[in-house]
């Protein structure tokens, strides 16, 4: 049913791109209302729009039908977040986000996944905590950027998804009481997500929940990123190395793919 979803959800984008003829940095879409094609609960839909509508991203909103589906489209501009978050020297994945409807298809994964926690790492605006705190999972988000964290406690007021304004890599993990959780690495492989998803791994791999642990990868097979020779969406290597169990992939829409006929694979695996 989830894999549908996300088929669903990539087909909406494409209608969407092809039809799209505005001028903003950053555009998306959320139906309006449950669907047999986004059979979704409507009070989480309604949230998902109250996190648009109460984010600073987004400037403009209007309504559209999308093939047969009704739908919000939201307008935003990322710029000042996007520059603000490449200053920090220890900044390993430029803010760069997903779909807010991609962020509620990938915990929704991760809840039927069987996981109890989301650590959304390299958090931007916290949306990927946000839709699992929206499906009823203990969440956290961890950014270094003090801009996108203040950004965060504007949204927190909704929902609490418990944003820490820090550097994942330094962060003391033991203090969240984790039992099962599942961690989201923010950036994809070669723009600084090995580096960040290595400096977490190495930081609880020793800890009690490792091999209880999730691990969710946003990759790409673009051709102006540099492959994996194992491949998975340039996380391959990665996984061999820490010999995580690779469990599926799920491709859904991000900003950076609106004009890509791929979307982004998101890579699920489990520690073993």
């Amino acid at each position: 049913m989830i894999e549908q979803l996300a088929k669903n959800l990539v087909s909406l984008k494409k209608e969407f791109s092809s039809k799209y003829d505005g001028k903003s940095q950053m555009h998306e879409v959320i139906p309006t209302s449950t669907s047999e094609s986004f059979n979704i609960e409507q009070q989480d839909l309604e949230l998902l729009h109250k996190f648009a509508t109460k984010n600073p991203i987004y400037y403009n909103s209007y309504e559209q039908i999308i093939g047969n589906i009704k739908c919000i489209v939201y307008e935003g501009d990322i710029n000042k977040y996007w520059l603000n978050s490449i200053q920090h020297s220890s900044t390993h994945a430029p803010f760069s986000p997903t779909w807010i409807m991609s962020a509620y298809v990938a915990t929704l994964i991760t809840k039927e996944l069987g996981y109890s926690e989301v650590i959304d790492i390299g958090s931007g605006d916290g949306r990927i905590a946000f839709c699992s705190k929206i499906l009823n999972m203990e969440a956290y988000s961890i950014e270094i950027d003090n801009q996108l964290f203040d950004l965060q406690k504007l949204l927190v007021t909704t929902l609490d998804f418990h944003p820490f304004c820090s550097n994942a890599i330094t962060f003391n993990y033991d203090s969240l009481n984790l039992n099962n959780p599942a961690f989201f690495i923010g950036g994809l492989a070669q723009m600084g997500g090995v580096t960040l998803a290595k400096g977490v791994i190495e930081k609880i791999k020793y800890l009690d929940y490792w091999k209880k642990s999730g691990w969710i990868f946003a990759g790409t097979y673009s051709q102006k990123y540099a492959s994996d020779p194992k491949n998975e969406a340039g996380w391959g290597t990665l996984i061999e190395n820490y010999q995580l169990q690779k469990l599926k992939t799920i491709s859904l829409p991000t900003a950076w793919t609106f004009h890509e006929t791929e979307e982004t694979p998101y890579v699920f695996a489990e520690a073993s």
